[in-house]
């Protein structure tokens, strides 16, 4: 799919990116957040691309990775600010007023510093596996006026806490969704087939929205 993409694929002073844009060029854009241990390449977030790019939008991969020892000493405001400036040098000669972000778990991290951002103000947000048992990220999501789909695995501990999620549907703003018996990858353990229901339910579900 994405070898027929116009694509460019740089790096900052530490995070690698890749914008795939449109041949007539679009006021639209979508940035992706993938996880520590799920890239851009991985089946949701690489459905996503294509949903995204077949839809008029630009699509920006942000890249990063991490060993576990930098993951235990994360600072995601840090990251969020180093992420920005490749949003900014990726994005700096476009004209993009229509935003998407699609964060996948540690990626929601990011995404919550990311909103303090007035370019964000009418964003539309892809929660993916939040990690709920975060202070921060929970919080950003109660407390959020943006649209946003979120959508967690009812397996996936210990990021899906059933009292908070609860919590989260006093919020008006968010479409809730379970995948039943889903892991952090929204997937079944020991049923691939099922899985692939699944990736199309959930790829389905972000079109909607």
């Amino acid at each position: 799919m994405l070898k027929k993409l116009e694509s460019s694929e740089k790096m900052t002073k530490r995070i690698p990116f890749r914008l795939i844009e449109q041949k007539d060029g679009t006021d639209s854009l979508v940035i992706v957040l993938p996880g520590a241990g799920y890239s851009t390449h991985a089946p949701l977030l690489y459905y996503t691309t294509g949903l995204f790019y077949n839809k008029g939008f630009d699509v920006l991969h942000i890249n990063y990775s991490f060993s576990r020892q930098e993951i235990s000493s994360l600072n995601e405001r840090d990251l969020a600010r180093e992420v920005q400036l490749v949003i900014d040098n990726a994005t700096k000669d476009k004209k993009h007023s229509n935003f998407y972000i699609v964060a996948k778990s540690i990626g929601t991290k990011v995404l919550r510093c990311l909103l303090d951002h007035k370019m964000y103000k009418e964003a539309k947000l892809v929660w993916l596996t939040p990690l709920l048992q975060n202070d921060d990220v929970f919080n950003a999501l109660v407390n959020s006026d943006h649209k946003g789909l979120c959508i967690l695995g009812e397996e996936d501990s210990p990021c899906f806490i059933v009292e908070r999620f609860e919590c989260l549907k006093n919020n008006p703003n968010l479409i809730l969704k379970v995948v039943e018996g889903g892991n952090h990858n929204l997937e079944l353990d020991e049923d691939p087939i099922k899985s692939i229901d699944i990736l199309k339910s959930v790829v389905s579900d972000i079109k909607e929205f």
